[in-house]
């Protein structure tokens, strides 16, 4: 089969499809014939040489994929050969196959095509335990997003109204328009303002009891401020950077709390665990239309993902950057 190789760590340049060997299951896990694979921070951090996979992980990218299951290991128990499914990956995924522990497999729902079921599982996943789960947020809550246009941003701002809180979310203001057709409450252009003053202003001083944060340090006064009493900060990335000098009084006078949060190292249990929650809880609802992933306007095919990678870098996508690894 192929697969896409990093030669080497550094620009976009070094991903290269080349052919590897076909993957063998083992007892509990499946094959999937990858129809869609999406795109993922994660995957620009592994091509640099700064976020390398888990043990045991395919050595080349791709966190999700969506397909149709070829073979199968000895005790497989959910899935039949045909089955259209998406799963949740520690690697792998920009291939023309791959296999994994069917813990880690989901049906596709009925309505969904295999693209926008390659734009499920890192996302919806992500942001269900670091806003549900993690973040705890609840029903009449005020809660901000930051990168609302990201795949995990869209998927945050469908749950988040889903569970009943009111969303503020950042972007550039160019996105805006498509967060708050989402759902969005109030939009803020991060380039033009501060939005801890927005925010303020428009709770009368209250703030806000919950923020996902994918930027980290040029963000963390900001958030503090805007942080309502026993508020909570859950960073999700560090696309900004991430040292921050922090004043611990601000923390213990509001009493805040601050996670932080990965996927990709969690155990196999911890990410079956999940996967079993959201199929439980969130996947009816992408039959009966209140949630639909989100698709960027651009694909690309697997021999294209170094232009993928670029296009991502420019910051210019709005949901999932989706790669078609076959005609379907």
């Amino acid at each position: 089969m192929k697969a896409v190789i990093i030669t080497s760590y550094g620009a976009p340049e070094v991903l290269q499809l080349q052919e590897v060997p076909n993957p063998i299951p083992q007892p509990n896990e499946v094959v999937i014939e990858v129809v869609t694979t999406a795109l993922n921070r994660a995957d620009l951090l592994q091509r640099m040489g700064r976020y390398n996979p888990p043990a045991g992980a395919p050595v080349y990218p791709g966190l999700e994929v969506a397909g149709r299951i070829i073979a199968r290991g000895e005790h497989p128990t959910r899935y039949q050969i045909g089955d259209r499914v998406m799963a949740l990956l520690a690697g792998g995924g920009y291939a023309e196959q791959v296999a994994v522990d069917e813990g880690t497999v989901m049906p596709i729902p009925a309505k969904l095509s295999f693209q926008e079921a390659a734009a499920l599982p890192e996302a919806w996943l992500t942001a269900y335990s670091n806003m549900i789960e993690i973040g705890r947020l609840q029903a009449g809550e005020k809660v901000l997003i930051h990168a609302g246009a990201s795949g995990i941003g869209t998927a945050a701002i469908q749950l988040a109204k889903w569970a009943g809180a009111t969303v503020f979310t950042t972007a550039s203001a160019g996105k805006l328009e498509a967060l708050h057709r989402l759902g969005a409450d109030h939009t803020i252009d991060y380039r033009s303002e501060k939005f801890s003053e927005r925010i303020l202003d428009i709770t009368k001083g209250y703030g806000v009891d919950l923020i996902i944060d994918f930027i980290g340090a040029p963000y963390w006064e900001q958030n503090l401020r805007v942080l309502a009493l026993w508020g909570r900060l859950v960073f999700v990335g560090l696309m900004g950077g991430n040292t921050v000098e922090a004043n611990l009084s601000t923390l213990m006078a509001k009493k805040l709390s601050l996670h932080g949060s990965t996927l990709r190292d969690r155990t196999l249990a911890q990410k079956a665990s999940l996967v079993t929650e959201l199929s439980r809880k969130v996947l009816p609802e992408f039959e009966t239309g209140r949630f639909h992933p989100v698709l960027d306007e651009r694909t690309f095919t697997l021999d294209e993902i170094a232009d993928a990678h670029r296009y991502m870098e420019s910051n210019q996508n709005v949901g999932k950057i989706v790669i078609r690894v076959r005609s379907d």
